[in-house]
């Protein structure tokens, strides 16, 4: 028989303690709902009310602090998952916030990777081009999300165009599958102690010949994604736009386009 002293909780037991938390949980949304609410009001009040509240470096570090912490069971997907749903939802409450999806050849995927990191408040937009998606971005509460599996080069527009930024790499968990897209907004990006830079160069040859110049500099980096003669490198570490390595490296038409926290599960 056994001892009842050390017997596990019955079943009824176990689904009534699941309920109380249900409830507790229930009570402390509902409060940081309201507090976003309050937030945006702070921010009218001090005259800036139509600054868009997207802070990825914060965010990051958010995270990396909740999975740095002792858990029992939480998997990080589960805790990601519940905070990005909760930060999402606390942007929508403080001003404009749009999603703008280029899927390329793969848009369910593409939809899917915007949600898990952007929350289902949102609205969300699929388009055709990736042109109407960085069009999009320049309006207030704009993101951009575009498929890097896409033939179109559209990461070498940012060369250009430096008012956006690439701030976001999708999925931020290396178990929802390997990269697939980047986001795209008007926003500072700030180093988080571990990123990838995001840098495309028209250097003609290799990858790998590319990669071994950027590394006898100092520099690692892996090409991500090629096409109408630019590559795209995602590098291990924080660059900004004027640093003297990679005005060394290979290329005539060479530049930063922004930066992305690293995956926080490796």
């Amino acid at each position: 028989m056994a001892d009842p002293m050390t017997a596990p909780p019955s079943l009824e037991a176990i689904r009534a303690r699941i309920d109380a938390i249900d409830a507790q949980l229930l009570a402390l949304v509902d409060e940081r709902a309201g507090l976003a609410v309050h937030v945006a009001a702070a921010k009218a009040a001090a005259g800036d009310g139509d600054k868009f509240g997207l802070r990825p470096g914060r965010e990051a570090q958010l995270l990396r602090t909740l999975l740095s912490k002792d858990r029992k069971a939480a998997r990080p997907s589960l805790v990601v998952r519940i905070w990005r749903e909760l930060i999402g939802d606390s942007l929508s409450r403080q001003g404009p916030f749009h999603l703008n999806v280029f899927g390329g050849r793969d848009p369910g995927r593409a939809v899917e990777g915007a949600r898990l990191r952007f929350g289902a408040a949102p609205p969300l937009r699929q388009v055709a081009k990736p042109e109407e998606a960085l069009a999009a971005a320049k309006t207030p509460g704009g993101v951009a999300i575009l498929a890097l599996s896409s033939d179109t080069p559209w990461w070498g527009r940012l060369l250009v165009d430096p008012q956006l930024k690439v701030f976001a790499a999708l999925p931020c968990l290396t178990t929802w599958g390997p990269l697939s897209a980047l986001a795209v907004a008007q926003v500072e990006v700030e180093p988080t102690g571990a990123d990838i830079t995001y840098w495309v160069t028209d250097a003609p040859g290799s990858a790998q010949a590319v990669e071994e110049a950027l590394g006898r500099d100092g520099v690692a980096g892996d090409m991500i994604a090629e096409a109408g003669g630019l590559k795209l490198f995602g590098l291990l570490g924080y660059y900004q736009v004027n640093d003297e390595r990679l005005a060394r490296a290979p290329g005539r038409l060479t530049g930063v386009i922004g930066a992305a926290p690293a995956p926080m599960d490796v």
